[in-house]
């Protein structure tokens, strides 16, 4: 969908108006209609699903484009035709009418027009004529069985055969008096019908139904009452001016229907019962013949000729409103009446042939939302209760909400703009508001809006941009932070270089003795083959001389990746995945392992990473305590063997949206994903949580999380308190997670955003599913793409970046902190030295703790990590087990590579809630010989 496609169809159409909405949407027409008003530009936000750079609109709301023709004049009810003059709208009973003679028109039903049957019924001597249901014509001397003056707006149908006039409506006539002294007297005709034989029909005429000759198994039912409570057939198939019974029964024989009905003489309706109160009416009533066949009986005036391919027909009561066996907490309200062309909830789900309670209400409530509705019979609706008083819905009359559900004809689904409310009885999502939220500080003045944050061994934060992003012109794209000079600007950053521009690489903490930071890919050309290392040095107020070490020349990537992602597996070697070949290019749904074998490759082609391209950049890779690999990527995934990569399971589907199974959680839906923390002795499956993501272009309220190694494994869905696109989520050491930064609108990328998320989040999972989420504090500071969030050696969560190009919200250079609730609190961090800081698996080791709460003791190990659009490279949280005589306690390493890969952690105790400052330590050495890589000129490897 794109503007220039929509606005094309709709001009070979021959409309003057076009236009696009929830991004992917078109339509076209003449007139505004149904109450449609001007909005505000910025409402229409939701990028065209064929032009990124286009506006589609947005959640009801349209991008409207005309040509330049003159409107066409809506349909009015006509005033006069000659010496017709109306007397307004009528009602009109199916059974009785309100005048009596049905008429034929000159051209058959579909030329219905106040002018044609006016002077049908002068042909005939009649000094009324009424239209009705756009293409039906009446004759009368007089008014019969009660038939009385409606309001105007019930007769709203336009004229079959002219689209300027109003031709009645449902049971509503349009009626008109004939004023002159001219009118021929009625001959040849009576007040119960007229003596044509055309699409009008009318008793007296030789029309019966057929009883042989049908498809095999098919044979007539009866004839039945229409629209007494409602329409009894679900499905109407388009009108036809060449209708037969035959034709009828073997359309809906073709679509698996076991009833046909035929109406009016032009209409078939299927389906496999009869719904809404149906009855059996007398055959004479069916005396309509069908428009392809003037012997055969098509129905009546509301009356139906119906067919069976069973030989019997199940006829269902009046649906009624189902109060009992509702889902969970449920419990039916009432209904509910919408303003309008504004909706009442924000979320919309079409059941087409399977709306029910059930079916709405648990997915709703599945998805965190306390208030539901029905609607229209297919439409289920979910939201909060604070929705309707905000948008503005009212109580309405039980019976506005009279339609059936498309998949429990026994129940009502709401009505037109009539909502079959029902509310959740209790809480569904417990999200804290603690009286110590933490805080948000300004730490320091930036140099470039950095797209990926390390912090190093050394404790500075090394920081990478893409290229010419920075306010200054000499910028190199590449900086470190020292944090012991904050309050000292022109000390406190140091400028490095990079060879080649690393805007969406991937970047991880190297096991090697130098903890090098190894980045990888880029924007484009030689960048895209990148590989550059770093090894921090200096110390805090100390300035190191190492740089990024790179030259494209020895050693590159076996094929191109922007956007990838790089993980150091439990072997010790470092897998990269994904991607595509340069910036907007083709895909790269492929991994390969470094260090490169020597003389070979270890390129491998991923069917389904190329199926889901472009949705699947930046893939979630964690590694699993069985050391095999997970991966997810759009709305997908699996779990890969670690040497043959091949899929040993295929998990279910990521959920997404309530109304969108096709939302996505990887770049450029872009969510965050970490695993949750292992506690000793390792017993318990391992879970990986995912936060936020966009469901064409509306961002995501949910977090969804699995355990993916446990027998027939499901994701569980929490509700966030706001949407989130582009979210950052950071480990804390007391084992929980903050989540801050992105939007409430739109994808990743540049211009693809608005309405910033200013709230900070805390995420406990030792709390219950749905009560684990706290509201923390906000900041002013809009933090979009190409943002981060990182754990600093103090506890505190370093917060920087913002490249949305979006006007309004500029390049942000700041760097913020987040002092969470733990260093706020006034208690005294705890201290730590740990003597020996290179450890084996399943080694004791002893450390020096000071504490000054006396209270619990934790120690935890959090893995360094390089982060960037929300990915979290080698993140790991682990409470290992330990013991304490005094102020000396014991830790015992993890077991092996597979429950901890090999790699830097910071260790931390905890007194109480409160975290001591980290040390580094290594796990399991360098089994890859990374230390010893790459043995080329230029490169200075520092040793296993």
């Amino acid at each position: 969908m794109t503007v220039e496609n929509c606005v094309n169809f709709c001009i070979n159409q021959n409309f003057m108006y076009a236009g696009v909405e929830y991004g992917q949407e078109c339509y076209c027409g003449n007139v505004i209609s149904n109450g449609g008003t001007s909005a505000s530009d910025s409402d229409c936000s939701f990028p065209c699903t064929g032009n990124a750079s286009e506006h589609c609109g947005a959640g009801n709301r349209l991008n409207l484009y005309w040509s330049g023709a003159t409107p066409t004049a809506p349909p009015i009810i006509a005033p006069s035709y000659g010496l017709w003059v109306s007397l307004g709208c009528y009602s009109d009973v199916p059974a009785t009418r309100t005048l009596t003679v049905s008429m034929s028109v000159q051209g058959g039903a579909t030329n219905t027009s106040v002018q044609s049957c006016a002077d049908a019924c002068f042909s005939s001597g009649y000094p009324l004529a009424g239209v009705e249901y756009s293409r039906e014509c009446y004759c009368g001397s007089t008014f019969s069985n009660g038939g009385a003056p409606t309001p105007p707006g019930d007769c709203s149908m336009v004229c079959s055969g002219n689209s300027s006039e109003f031709c009645g409506g449902p049971d509503r006539l349009n009626v008109y008096n004939y004023t002159g002294a001219n009118l021929p007297s009625q001959t040849n005709n009576t007040q119960t019908g007229s003596t044509s034989s055309g699409g009008g029909g009318g008793g007296g005429s030789s029309v019966f139904p057929v009883l042989s000759s049908l498809p095999t198994g098919w044979s007539y039912n009866a004839c039945w009452v229409d629209n007494a409570y409602g329409r009894v057939f679900q499905t109407e198939l388009p009108d036809s001016e060449t209708l037969t019974v035959e034709s009828c029964i073997a359309s809906c024989s073709s679509q698996g229907f076991t009833l046909a009905g035929l109406e009016y003489s032009i209409q078939c309706f299927c389906g496999n019962e009869l719904v809404q109160g149906a009855v059996i009416a007398s055959s004479s009533d069916c005396n309509m013949p069908c428009s392809g066949n003037a012997t055969e009986a098509c129905g009546g005036p509301n009356r139906l000729s119906v067919y069976s391919s069973t030989g019997s027909v199940t006829a269902f009561a009046v649906p009624t409103v189902q109060t009992t066996n509702l889902p969970g907490n449920w419990q039916y309200s009432r209904c509910l009446a919408e303003p309008g062309a504004v909706r009442v909830f924000p979320y919309q789900i079409l059941f087409p042939k399977n709306n029910t309670a059930e079916n709405c209400l648990s997915q709703c409530s599945t998805f965190g939302y306390p208030a539901a509705g029905m609607e229209f019979g297919d439409e289920c609706w979910c939201g909060d209760v604070a929705d309707i008083t905000n948008n503005g819905g009212t109580t309405a009359t039980e019976t506005d909400c009279s339609m059936a559900c498309s998949g429990d004809p026994l129940h009502l689904c709401g009505g037109a703009q009539r909502l079959q409310l029902y509310l959740w009885n209790g809480n569904l999502n417990t999200w804290n508001r603690p009286a110590n939220i933490g805080r948000y500080e300004y730490l320091v003045p930036g140099l470039v809006p950095p797209l990926l944050a390390t912090l190093g061994i050394n404790g500075k934060v090394s920081f990478l941009e893409k290229s010419g992003t920075s306010e200054y012109e000499n910028s190199t794209g590449a900086y470190e932070l020292d944090l012991s000079l904050v309050d000292d600007f022109d000390h406190a950053w140091r400028e490095m270089h990079v060879k080649s521009d690393v805007f969406c690489s991937a970047a991880v903490v190297l096991p090697d003795k130098a903890a090098r930071i190894l980045n990888v890919g880029g924007w484009s050309l030689t960048s895209t083959f990148g590989v550059r290392l770093y090894a921090p040095d200096g110390s805090p107020g100390v300035n190191g001389t190492n740089d990024w070490e790179e030259d494209p020349t020895k050693l590159q990537l076996q094929t191109g990746r922007w956007y990838p992602t790089a993980l150091v597996m439990s072997n010790g070697s470092v897998l990269i995945m994904g991607g595509e070949t340069g910036a907007n290019a083709p895909p790269n749904p492929t991994l390969e392992i470094l260090p490169r074998i020597p003389g070979g490759s270890t390129v491998l082609f991923l069917d389904w990473l190329q199926r889901t391209d472009p949705n699947n950049l930046y893939p979630f890779l964690h590694v699993l305590p069985s050391g095999r690999i997970f991966v997810g990527y759009y709305n997908e995934a699996r779990i890969l063997d670690p040497v043959t990569f091949a899929v040993v399971q295929a998990l279910p589907n990521i959920p997404g949206a309530v109304n969108g199974f096709l939302a996505g959680r990887t770049y450029p839906m872009e969510g965050a994903s970490v695993l949750l923390p292992q506690y000793a002795p390792y017993t318990d499956p391992i879970t990986v949580l995912v936060c936020g993501g966009s469901n064409s272009g509306v961002a995501l309220d949910n977090c969804v999380s699995i355990q993916p190694e446990v027998a027939n494994p499901t994701w569980a869905i929490e509700r966030m308190p706001s949407k989130r696109v582009m979210p950052c989520m950071v480990a804390l050491p007391d084992g929980t997670f903050m989540i801050v930064n992105g939007a409430q609108q739109g994808v990743a990328g540049f211009g693809l955003a608005s309405d910033p998320n200013l709230s900070a989040l805390l995420y406990d999972p030792s709390q219950p599913v749905r009560s684990r989420i706290s509201i923390l504090g906000n900041t002013t500071i809009a933090r979009m793409y190409h943002s981060e969030a990182t754990l600093l050696s103090d506890g505190r969560v370093l917060i920087s970046g913002s490249d949305p190009q979006t006007p309004g919200l500029p390049e942000e250079l700041r760097i913020e902190v987040y002092i969470p609730p733990y260093l706020s609190s006034g208690l005294t961090q705890p201290v730590v030295t740990v003597p020996n800081t290179d450890w084996a698996y399943g080694g004791q080791y002893q450390i020096n703790v000071q504490l000054f709460q006396g209270q619990t003791l934790r120690v935890s190990l959090v893995a360094a990590v390089s982060s960037t659009h929300g990915n979290t490279m080698g993140g790991r949280t682990i409470f290992p087990a330990f013991s304490c005589s005094g102020n000396v306690c014991t830790v015992t390493a993890p077991p092996n590579s597979r429950v901890s890969p090999p790699g830097w952690h910071q260790l931390f105790i905890l007194d109480g809630p409160t975290p001591s400052h980290g040390v580094f330590i290594r796990i399991g050495g360098d089994p890859g010989s990374l230390g010893n890589w790459p043995d080329l000129p230029g490169f200075n490897p520092p040793g296993v």
